[in-house]
């Protein structure tokens, strides 16, 4: 008989993604969020074993039937996706109450 306090499919369901930090350390992240702002989509990662770790937002860029994870380099773009993606969770939290 299972336990009813293991998750079991939890692990099974996460896309895990390896990203590489500035000072070379490797960190096992899981997408949580999606969105898009100006034709372009972004994504949401959480470090997999620091939960409570901030987020990190990745463009998605497509070539083919393939996806990657790039970098935002750019500070207009950094600031105004993070400006997006702030008002998108405050709707959701809102939504909720």
């Amino acid at each position: 008989m299972s336990n009813p306090n293991e998750d079991h499919c939890h692990e099974q369901d996460e896309e895990i993604f390896v990203v590489t930090d500035a000072e070379g350390n490797e960190h096992e992240m899981v997408m949580v969020y999606t969105f898009e702002s100006e034709d372009q989509a972004y994504a949401v990662l959480l470090d997999r074993n620091d939960p409570d770790s901030d987020g990190v937002i990745f463009r998605i860029e497509e070539d083919g039937d393939d996806a990657f994870l790039v970098s935002i380099e750019d500070d207009e773009e950094w600031e105004r996706i993070v400006a997006v993606y702030n008002e998108l969770t405050k709707e959701e939290m809102d939504d909720r109450i």
